[in-house]
């Protein structure tokens, strides 16, 4: 499967436009929820790994289901990331094993990693596994990728995490793109015969994109972008109604979800601004529904046609 882009599960049409796109063009698309958007036991989408599976499953055949960051202090308590693990091998494709957010240490990371991918495949055998993270978790040096790669190679190992400086910050990717580090983590890991794929490819010129893909990446992730997509839908329709915003906004800080991503010097009072970070947290939200979604035009196709025209950017 020659699948490019991976996207994340931020919102539900976010889902149900990745499904129509692959579904008109017959390509491969995947989709990578995060475990506070899609759990065993819920998310901020309001779907579960079985639901969100039985979802995307029955629409169509071209969407891969990916779980993005697997394993400890990934979900919305503080946890071990195993229960949530053996729930995944019922429903997704490929499991991302990812215990760098607990692990500084490359050896403690590294026999975590092969720790988890064996509890995995003692549930199913077919599973398949991306390892290794994001810079912004922890930045890895080439030698330690290979060494991780070695340790794992017997394994059903899908794609490997490379870096070339890619991080996000109040709606920008305030990386440093390091074509040289992209290009010989690339080489490494294809004398492997593995796939390539980057996190963070958000809020980045899709033509960069590109050129990363011409340099051999093989598959990039890009998720809080498409969730601004649907936010900056509903601020433009709400630009007049005072009342209206007033109430989107008051849910986002009550979120507390836009202290992730911004500075310490962040001014909560740019309403705007707190709002297109973490607006698409809210948006299942019965309150949002009902005292904001349901009073306006209803702005699903708007939606699903802009994200699909990201969407294209990337792939045509």
């Amino acid at each position: 499967m020659n699948c490019k882009l991976y996207i994340g599960c931020v919102t539900r049409n976010t889902v149900d436009a990745t499904v129509e796109y692959a579904n008109l063009h017959n390509v491969y698309l995947g989709l990578i929820p995060s475990r506070r958007q899609v759990d065993f036991d819920g998310g901020y989408i309001s779907f579960t790994n079985k639901t969100l599976f039985e979802y995307v499953k029955s629409r169509s055949n071209n969407v891969i289901l990916e779980r993005d960051h697997g394993g400890p202090l990934q979900g919305k308590t503080i946890d071990d990331g195993l229960i949530s693990l053996n729930d995944d091998c019922q429903y997704y494709d490929i499991i991302h094993i990812d215990p760098w957010k607990k692990y500084s240490s490359f050896e403690e990371g590294m026999l975590c990693t092969k720790f988890l991918i064996e509890r995995c495949l003692n549930n199913n055998k077919h599973i398949k596994f991306e390892i290794s993270t994001e810079q912004s978790i922890r930045e890895f040096k080439l030698e330690e990728l290979e060494k991780l790669i070695e340790e794992c190679k017997n394994y059903n190992l899908e794609y490997i995490v490379i870096q070339s400086g890619t991080s996000l910050k109040e709606n920008v990717n305030t990386g440093v793109y390091d074509r040289e580090k992209l290009i010989s983590f690339v080489n490494m890991v294809h004398k492997y015969g593995l796939k390539t794929k980057e996190h963070n490819g958000d809020y980045i010129d899709s033509n960069l994109v590109k050129e990363k893909f011409n340099y051999g990446l093989d598959a990039i992730n890009i998720a809080p972008e498409f969730g601004l997509i649907e936010t900056n839908c509903y601020l433009e329709h709400l630009t007049n109604n005072k009342k209206l915003l007033d109430v989107f906004y008051q849910l986002c800080y009550d979120s507390g979800q836009w202290k992730k991503w911004v500075n310490k010097d962040f001014d909560t009072n740019n309403r705007e601004k707190l709002i297109q970070i973490c607006g698409h947290y809210v948006l299942e939200n019965e309150t949002f529904k009902k005292e904001v979604k349901y009073k306006i035009d209803d702005l699903t196709d708007l939606i699903k046609l802009k994200i699909k025209s990201k969407i294209n950017s990337i792939l045509i």
